[in-house]
């Protein structure tokens, strides 16, 4: 049981606590998402001042035809003078073996990493007590699962004033016959009254996210290979504005205080709350916490690459639509720049450091860039994928993101594994899957959907997949017992 604990707070802070502790599923009024704006706005400024920056260079426009729109022309993307090496020291020194990776040069890009980009997570962040708060069987296409409901309660008795509460779902397939691999993903969460009703309508256990694409889910295809899946909620973790920096697990840890440049950023905070799901997955007996794969898509692709790049016990990841602060190049200019990303209404996915490259430094001062997100993925297997630049548009830009697995093949070479053995862009649907860094653009829009049947059959010899076997009927296996509380 918690206790919970009442102190007196000014009407500000009561106001941010119950405005970024409120279900997922509420609607926020006019008069909040005003609210919300100011605040960020304020937080924002905030943060220009500590950096004593005083002016910024205004991002190009997502819209085509718009005077300052982003380029799409890839005549005009930029030729790249200063992009920095993965395998050559900060000394200059060439990396020539796998023990100098990891014990020097690896290093060496994290905190670059962690300094000017993502931001650095804490040293002492509060425990996570996982409790299961429900269990249920339900049907997901012809497959029978069984649904556990988790919540995530994030120790908050050094200040009582901020609670974070994980949201997690686990479905397993009731045919296995032992531990499973899972892929979690990083699930959309809609505003009660915005939901599609395409995705209302083709609901699944469990699932959040954007309209579905026509033909199985990637939750019903995910359990025909024999595995489970997952879903967490980022913004229980972490809310998705600037206003949130001060609440959430972000200001949790700086007892709602501001943060500091180089504190981490929602980003990495979603990737975080994904490490402690993981954390749960190695107590529970049906899951094979040696085999969890991590997923998503636009931001929450962004959030995979984190996830999957700092914490070396996901064995596999699918980086959907990254795009910029993800896996595209940051120098390539086409669609999306870094002075979008550090604008007001996106540079708390970031350190506040990151804002600096958006004026008085460039992109081209940046002492790493997203190939070596990748690389820190390595050795371990990562699929990007990416839509039609005419549907999905340019703004997400696939060849940018293209080159962010081409230019980290190296390391996976180094490591004895292979990339994309070609640093020359794909046709559309040409699936670069022979290696551990696989890649496939499709014609669809912003989506993972149509690369969901190539990530799992290249996938499977990663993960040894299972053949399931489909059960008659609705009901718990015989002998079950449910499992223990955490």
């Amino acid at each position: 049981m918690r206790t919970v604990k009442y102190l007196t707070i000014g009407p500000c802070f009561i106001f941010l606590c119950l405005l970024f502790s409120v279900p997922a599923n509420a609607q926020f009024s006019r008069q909040n998402q005003d609210s919300i704006r100011k605040l960020t706005q304020q937080d924002y400024n905030d943060m220009l001042k500590i950096l004593g920056i005083t002016s910024l260079r205004q991002g190009p426009s997502g819209t085509p035809g718009a005077s300052n729109a982003a380029n799409s022309d890839e005549s005009k993307a930029t030729h790249y003078t200063s992009l920095p090496d993965p395998l050559i020291l900060n000394n200059g020194k060439p990396v020539t073996k796998s023990r100098t990776w990891w014990k020097k040069r690896r290093p060496e890009i994290k905190e670059y990493f962690d300094r000017e980009i993502y931001g650095r997570v804490p040293a002492k962040v509060p425990k996570v007590g996982w409790v299961i708060t429900g269990i249920s069987t339900d049907s997901v296409g012809p497959y029978h699962v069984t649904v556990k409901k988790l919540t995530g309660y994030v120790d908050n008795s050094t200040y009582p004033a901020i609670s974070v509460n994980i949201d997690l779902t686990l479905a397993i397939p009731r045919s296995a016959k032992g531990p499973v691999p899972v892929i979690m993903e990083f699930g959309f969460s809609f505003p009660q009254g915005t939901r599609p009703a395409s995705a209302r309508n083709t609901q699944q256990a469990g699932q959040t996210g954007p309209p579905m694409s026509a033909g199985p889910s990637w939750q019903q295809q995910v359990l025909e290979a024999g595995w489970g899946y997952a879903i967490i909620v980022p913004v229980s973790i972490q809310a998705d504005n600037g206003a949130g920096l001060r609440s959430g697990i972000i200001g949790l840890v700086n007892k709602g205080q501001p943060r500091k440049p180089d504190d981490w950023g929602a980003l990495r905070a979603w990737a975080w709350g994904a490490s402690r799901a993981l954390d749960y997955f190695e107590t529970d007996e049906s899951v094979d916490a040696k085999k969890i794969g991590i997923e998503g898509l636009s931001r929450y692709g962004k959030a995979a690459a984190v996830a999957m790049a700092y914490d070396r016990r996901f064995a596999i990841a699918l980086i959907g639509s990254s795009g910029a602060g993800g896996v595209k190049l940051y120098r390539r200019v086409f669609g999306e720049q870094v002075e979008n990303l550090a604008s007001s209404g996106e540079y708390h996915w970031f350190a506040g450091n990151f804002i600096k490259y958006a004026g008085p430094l460039t992109p081209n001062d940046l002492p790493v860039d997203a190939h070596e997100l990748v690389a820190m993925c390595a050795p371990r297997p990562v699929f990007i994928s990416a839509g039609s630049t005419t549907v999905e548009g340019a703004w997400i830009d696939a060849k940018g993101m293209f080159l962010g697995g081409a230019l980290a093949s190296p390391v996976y070479e180094l490591l004895g594994k292979k990339g994309f053995g070609t640093t020359e862009f794909p046709p559309m649907e040409t699936a670069l899957t022979s290696g551990e860094i696989a890649f496939r653009q499709h014609s669809g829009g912003h989506t993972v959907g149509p690369n969901w049947p190539y990530f799992i059959t290249w996938a499977k010899p990663y993960l040894k997949e299972r053949e399931p076997q489909l059960l008659p009927g609705n009901k718990m296996p015989r002998g079950y017992k449910p499992p223990e509380r955490h």
